[in-house]
């Protein structure tokens, strides 16, 4: 019997959520995103739960949404299929895990690229190993508008954003950490130490005061608009995906657009 495709740990006030394909970098498939959410869901509804953090097993912490299965299983999607599909489990998804009323923290060693890059980005804090990278390609390697949810601007600044979408370069630990991306650096055998350590310091604090706090934080880019500019870029993605540019590079294949992602 195969392991389930996400794992859950409790460590006191703290749950641990592990994206668990390590044989794939972790990509994310349907079946990982949808057991994802149901595993947020569970922390939100356990009061013993104050912290959650998200980790990747294995040498990543994502490369990105399963390109593999999607050429496999939506390829001949229609626009209105597509834009139903991403919109629930891509854009929906990644705002559940932003408005999650309790702290998050991304443990992110490797691969932190496209939507891993998302992911990581949704959580309230990073903490990344010393070999850790980040990056958003795609516009390079499949033609699209970058990833449905546009949150580098937001936690990047918007030319570092352009920059680093533009030329498709990766970040390193060090550089995210001096932009302010990453909250902490450490060895990557002291990632999972130092991670767990933050968040049992984070759940001492009282917990409905950690929830409107982090409220009132999240509101004050919500005032700036982001919300509203999220949503707009997610629209000016799907139109990405009728592009004869992007029409040329699904019929070259996707799959081959993550050998491209890989060398990033």
């Amino acid at each position: 019997m195969s392991e389930p495709i996400v794992l859950t740990e409790q460590l006191g006030a703290v749950r641990r959520i592990w994206l668990n394909r390590p044989q794939a970098r972790n990509a994310q498939s349907q079946q990982m995103l949808d057991a994802l959410d149901s595993a947020f869901d569970a922390a939100r509804a356990d009061d013993q739960t104050r912290v959650v953090v998200l980790a990747g097993q294995g040498a990543h912490f994502s490369a990105g949404h399963d390109l593999k299965q999607a050429q496999a299983e939506r390829a001949e999607f229609t626009v209105e299929e597509r834009w139903a599909y991403e919109e629930q489990r891509y854009f929906n998804y990644c705002m559940r895990i932003w408005d999650f009323p309790k702290p998050t923290i991304a443990q992110v060693q490797g691969a932190c690229v496209a939507a891993g890059f998302m992911l990581a980005n949704m959580c309230d804090l990073i903490v990344a190993s010393d070999d850790a990278f980040f990056s958003d390609p795609v516009t390079h390697t499949m033609g699209a508008a970058a990833t449905e949810v546009l949150i580098h601007p937001w936690v990047l600044g918007l030319r570092q954003a352009k920059e680093l979408l533009f030329t498709g370069e990766r970040l390193t630990a060090a550089d995210a950490k001096a932009l302010g991306l990453v909250n902490r650096v450490t060895a990557n055998d002291k990632l999972d130490e130092e991670t767990i350590a933050m968040a049992q310091r984070i759940a001492k604090a009282p917990p409905f005061a950690l929830q409107i706090l982090k409220k009132s934080l999240n509101r004050s880019v919500d005032v700036r608009g982001m919300r509203q500019a999220l949503s707009a870029h997610f629209d000016v993605h799907q139109l990405s995906h009728v592009s004869e540019e992007y029409r040329r590079t699904k019929e070259a294949g996707l799959a081959s657009a993550i050998q491209k992602g890989a060398r990033a």
